[in-house]
């Protein structure tokens, strides 16, 4: 039997003389369309470069229907045509046209032979012999052979010359695994910029300003598959009236683009259909279950999930799409259909459903396995008791993933969190139980990642579906994570009013364990507006439920807020063993996230106590863990915390160094609230420095951010921290304004300890404006609600500005008093850096009424405590202080020593006080210095 000239083209001709034929030149021509691909066609030109011991060649190009995979092996032979003079073959072997059958390799190698001079009467008659003949004259020669189209390696392994100096290019839909010698050469679709260009060159249209945006929409519609960017750049050119613009308004519009891609004899739906239609049935099957599909990718529990399958067959059928080309592997184990399978899947869905039952019961068994599995791994990941239901939810279709830990469980929600969303999307229409369900199986993702507008948006939705499904816990549990969020916004009023009308419904249906948990959530609002009293009444209930219940993570997760309570309010030694107790019970249950935040608590008390070595150590810990578990949110927090401390030491590049990283994580994260604060902390930062200018900027953009997202407590804070930019500037009228706004704010919201830094503010702006007598009413009044909330920090700080005022009027009996008082409540609670700031202040006093000695030793104080804290800036006065006393008792060369350091401390932080320091030791280090040149 001879074989059909349309099977191969020919590419060679018999010379006359010699007997013996040589092979003449020609190929297809080069597709003027080639563009990109610079990668791939230098792995190919390598591959032909002709060398000492060199192997026989074989690349394996492969990819999906439509990508350019003969493109590119076509236009690869012709830049390779001058080193295989010996002749070019480009063999189609049909594995995918339409009408036609896959090539027998017996055939073809009959016409090859024949083309090389073979009489067709001394063909050998089997396979094995034509192949060992078409390999025996090519064993010498130089020959470029181009197998198109390629059904598998049966078809394809006795085609392959053996010669050392051929190289052979295959072009297959299928990865050629079972193909020992072939090095594969994958193709993926266009990038965007060379599809665009793709597009452009063929449509042949002058581009306007809309028309780019235009082509970029429509070759992302394409899936920047190169056929269909082709087809359609083809139409676009013989319809001269049509625009670009047009032409993508339709595209996008219409509801069957496949259907806009065709041209002649090439159909994108007929590419795929020749590859569809030759997969097996089972594997068909799992193809029309992924047309049905929500979310972006899958992995191959929700595939057997999807498809009602063991993992092992579902497994098995997704391997051979993937080999096939049908689908793509985004990550080991993670798969995703093209754009436009995505859609040719979907419509054989439609036509030919995969179950007598109807896509519906399909997607109901998918939406059961994320509910099961997401709900599972909440369980890890929530910061509080998730309360529960005696009815069974729905058994999933298969096992449910099983997490060994936060860690695991964390990092499959991040995983499928794109996945999950694009089910709650396709619930809310079609699946109202799902809804709920699944939205509140997604709370603690949903705290720690944000976007808190999304949670809002969702929590929203869940909850019109619980009171239309009359689901009274799905409805008490949405409205308490609601109430998170608008807790987490400061929309405090709001807050409250969602977790008692959660409580009432806990009430309602005995659901003891939601009842604690909104005992706990409003009291963590009154902790947030400064009602401690009122906080920790409502933490003692909900302990005491938890443990009655016996849940031990609520009672740990109490324990910690307790300890909070204890920390605003000074009492630290309580504070530090409800923190300690808390740490005991996460360890014992093995939740991670709250042992990091335990951590970071007891840094944060040791930080407001000055111990900055123990509170570093406490944050680091802590931020090891939150990195451990993959809590970026939580790492952030270190981040900034431990730049906070460097900041209170005085190493502000450093402070700058670890704000910025959170910043980072803060943005990557979208979680604005985060990046709001993290900026405050940078013009803290930039303002400590002198650098007004661009910390008035930082604060500008935090104040903005907590505008944008509704968070009061935050642009009273941003309004705090650009008034103190203004009175550092001198501009106490601004300051005053600004401190102003702050107090209506905190005072707005219920926040006393909010209202009690804000007087104090003010307190500081009419110091530095000399009216004195208003100073110290608004001190006093910051003094009264302090001591109200039990704060004995914020009762000290007061206290000492108490005693500057009265300083500065001159009753330095009273001030000495006054700061006597502060240092006493400071040792108490153990705040060295206070006590630095005290010493420093009763020091100055002394030196300015003429007792150097006493004075001596109360600056020898400061610098001690500063140092055991690692505060720069404190100890560099202390230094000065020490300095000026040495003069004043008659020593100047220890004061120069000791001036000397303090000044060099005061430039390395960039701070005023330098220049008038360095003023001083001029005069020390030579009272008549040369006039200058």
């Amino acid at each position: 039997m001879s074989v059909g000239r349309d099977q191969f083209v020919q590419v060679t001709q018999e010379a006359p003389a010699p007997p013996r034929p040589r092979i003449a030149f020609g190929l297809p021509a080069d597709p003027r369309a080639f563009l990109g691909r610079d990668r791939e066609l230098r792995q190919i030109l390598d591959a032909a470069t002709v060398g000492p011991g060199r192997v026989v060649s074989i690349r394996a190009i492969d990819g999906m229907p439509g990508v350019g995979k003969t493109t590119l092996a076509l236009h690869a032979a012709h830049l390779l045509a001058d080193r295989f003079p010996d002749g070019r073959y480009m063999v189609e072997l049909h594995a995918h046209t339409p009408g036609q059958p896959a090539a027998d390799p017996s055939e073809v190698l009959a016409g090859l032979l024949i083309e090389l001079g073979i009489d067709p009467r001394n063909l050998p008659d089997s396979l094995v012999g034509r192949r060992d003949l078409w390999r025996d004259r090519l064993a010498d020669r130089k020959v470029l052979v181009i197998l198109d189209d390629a059904a598998d390696h049966a078809q394809i392994t006795p085609l392959l010359p053996s010669g050392a100096e051929c190289l052979t290019l295959i072009t297959s839909r299928r990865r050629l695994v079972a193909l020992d010698d072939a090095v594969p050469l994958p193709l993926d679709v266009l990038d965007p910029d060379t599809a665009a260009t793709l597009f452009t060159n063929l449509a042949h249209r002058e581009l306007t300003g809309s028309d780019r945006g235009a082509v970029a929409e429509i070759v992302r519609l394409c899936g920047y598959l190169p056929l269909a960017i082709v087809l359609l750049a083809g139409r676009l050119a013989h319809h001269p009236t049509w625009t670009v613009t047009g032409l993508a308004t339709d595209f996008v519009a219409t509801r069957d683009r496949l259907a806009h891609l065709h041209g002649g004899h090439r159909e994108v739906r007929a590419a795929f259909d020749m590859s569809y239609h030759d997969l097996p049935p089972h594997h068909a099957r799992l193809l029309r279950y992924l047309g049905v599909y929500p979310g972006p990718d899958i992995d191959v529990d929700a595939a057997a999930a999807l498809a009602d399958i063991p993992t092992g067959t579902a497994l098995t059928a997704l391997d051979a799409l993937y080999t096939d080309h049908l689908i793509e592997e985004t990550r080991p184990g993670r798969y995703r259909l093209h754009d436009l399978v995505g859609e040719y899947a979907r419509t054989l869905a439609d036509t030919d459903p995969p179950e007598p039952a109807g896509n519906t019961v399909a997607v109901d068994r998918l939406l059961d396995y994320y509910q099961a599995t997401a709900t599972a791994a909440n369980r890890w990941v929530a910061r509080r008791p998730t309360p529960t239901t005696d009815t069974p939810p729905p058994e999933p279709p298969g096992p449910v993933r099983d997490f060994d830990g936060e860690v695991a469980a964390l990092s499959w929600l991040r995983v499928e969190r794109a996945n999950l969303l694009a089910c709650l999307a396709h619930a809310v229409t079609d699946d109202p139980p799902h809804t709920v369900a699944l939205t509140n199986a997604l709370s603690g993702l949903l705290d720690r990642d944000g976007p808190w507008t999304l949670a809002a948006e969702l929590y929203g939705r869940a909850l019109t579906t619980a009171r239309r499904t009359t689901d009274r816990l799905g409805e008490a549990t949405t409205l308490t994570n609601l109430g998170l969020v608008r807790a987490n916004t400061a929309d405090y009023a709001e807050a409250t009013d969602l977790h008692q009308r959660a409580q009432a419904l806990y009430r309602e249906i005995g659901n003891r364990l939601g009842e604690a948990t909104t005992l706990t959530n409003l009291g963590n609002v009154r902790e947030r507006t400064g009602d401690y009293a009122e906080a920790n009444d409502l933490y003692q209930r909900a302990q005491a439920l938890f443990w009655e219940l016996g849940n031990r993570l609520g009672e740990a997760s109490t324990l910690t807020n307790l300890g909070n309570v204890r920390m605003y309010t000074g009492d630290y030694g309580q504070a530090t063993d409800l923190y300690q107790r808390a740490q005991a019970l996460y360890r014992e249950i093995g939740n991670r996230l709250g042992e990091a935040t335990t951590l970071n608590n007891l840094g944060l008390m040791r930080e407001n106590t000055g111990d900055y070595a123990q509170a570093t150590d406490l944050y680091q810990r802590a931020q090891a863990l939150y990195r451990e578990i993959g809590n970026r949110l939580g790492e952030a927090t270190t981040l900034n915390s431990l730049g906070n401390v460097r900041e209170r030491t005085g190493n502000y590049a450093q402070a700058t160094d670890l704000h910025q990283q959170a910043l980072t994580l803060h943005r990557e994260l979208g979680h604005r609230l985060g990046e709001a604060s993290t900026l405050t902390n940078l013009g803290n930062v930039r303002e400590k420095t002198g650098d007004y200018a661009q910390a008035t900027d930082l604060q500008q953009q935090a104040l903005t951010l907590h505008r944008e997202i509704g968070n009061r407590f935050g642009e009273a804070a941003a309004l705090t921290s650009l008034g103190l930019v203004r009175e550092r500037t001198g501009d106490y009228a601004q300051a005053t304004d600004l401190q102003q706004q702050a107090l209506t704010l905190h005072r707005e919201l219920g926040d006393r300890f909010g209202e009690a830094a804000a007087l104090t503010n003010l307190g500081l702006v009419r110091e530095k404006t000399g009216d004195y007598a208003q100073a110290t009413d608004l001190h006093q009044q910051a003094l009264t609600l302090f001591r109200e909330l039990g704060n004995r920090l914020g009762e000290a700080s007061t206290l000492t500005n108490l005693g500057n005022v009265r300083m500065y009027t001159g009753d330095y009996a009273q001030a000495t008093d006054l700061q006597q008082q502060a240092l006493i409540l400071f040792r108490e609670i153990g705040h060295r850096f206070g006590e630095a700031e005290v010493l420093n202040a009763i020091g100055t006093m002394l030196l300015e009424t003429d007792q150097p000695g006493q004075a001596l030793d109360r600056f020898t104080g400061a610098a001690e405590a500063a140092r055991a804290i690692n505060s720069q800036h404190e100890q560099a006065r202390a230094l000065e202080g020490t300095a000026r006393c040495r003069v004043a008792l008659g020593a100047p060369d220890t004061a120069v020593v000791e001036l000397r350091e303090a000044v060099e401390i005061y430039r390395r932080l960039a701070v005023p006080e330098a220049a008038a320091a360095a003023a001083y030791l001029a005069t020390l280090d030579d009272p008549n210095p040369p006039p200058q040149q």
